[in-house]
């Protein structure tokens, strides 16, 4: 198998041969480069270390975390061009999905995560010093909060499920700073549309990854809403 030049550091937990053929098969499916590579094989060694002490995400096995949070971040590329964004903000980022990995991917976006946990909070800023991203930036204001006092440049919304697409739908008032911007949301094939959220809808997207079948979600506002769409 090729290989992809990554470094032997030393961490508390050691990969083992059967995380590193998951790992290799990840590289190569995503078609990553060695830097890449590098970083998103330090990414899993950190967030197993922290899981057995924070509890960081719901998933510890090595593979549950290569392909439902790292693959499952990246599969957005294959729909929308992240490269165009002009800054992206991941609401609810807990341990960097998907705004880590889509980072790591497109380097020159900036990218806010939102995480009001402290523990995972800290586990953000760390992997962020730790693998020497730029332009990234933790916010641990409450997404109400967020909306009312920022005006970051961002014209692209990420969220897996953290919060009720309900409460999203927020951001598309009128008076918000960010009402321009797209929001793409990560569901289960199970998931259905509100009546709130449901006419900020502009498009659904099933894909599998596995054996799980699941969706993206796009909302935008719509020309015609007035600043009572949203309550």
């Amino acid at each position: 198998m090729k290989s992809y030049g990554l470094e032997n550091q030393e961490a508390p937990y050691t990969l083992t041969e059967q995380d590193n053929q998951v790992l290799q098969r990840f590289f190569l499916e995503e078609k990553l480069s060695s830097i890449e590579a590098d970083q998103f094989k330090i990414y899993l060694r950190e967030l197993i270390v922290w899981n057995k002490k924070f509890n960081i995400t719901a998933l510890h096995d090595a593979k549950q975390i290569v392909v439902n949070l790292f693959q499952d971040s990246l599969k957005i590329r294959e729909y929308i061009d992240i490269a165009q964004a002009k800054g992206i903000v991941d609401v609810g980022s807990g341990g960097g999905f998907p705004g880590i990995p889509l980072k790591i991917c497109f380097p020159d976006v900036p990218v806010i995560l939102i995480e009001v946990n402290h523990k995972k909070k800290l586990f953000l800023e760390h992997i962020i010093s730790l693998l020497g991203l730029k332009d990234i930036e933790v916010c641990s204001l409450d997404w109400r909060t967020f909306l009312r006092k920022t005006d970051y440049q961002a014209d692209l919304f990420v969220t897996c499920a953290a919060l009720p697409p309900e409460e999203l739908i927020r951001m598309f008032k009128p008076s918000c700073n960010y009402n321009k911007a797209q929001l793409i949301y990560w569901a289960s094939q199970l998931w259905q549309a509100g009546k709130k959220e449901k006419p900020f809808i502009t498009k659904e997207i099933f894909y599998s990854l596995g054996h799980k079948k699941r969706r993206f979600v796009f909302f935008e506002q719509k020309t015609n809403k007035g600043e009572d769409s949203v309550e």
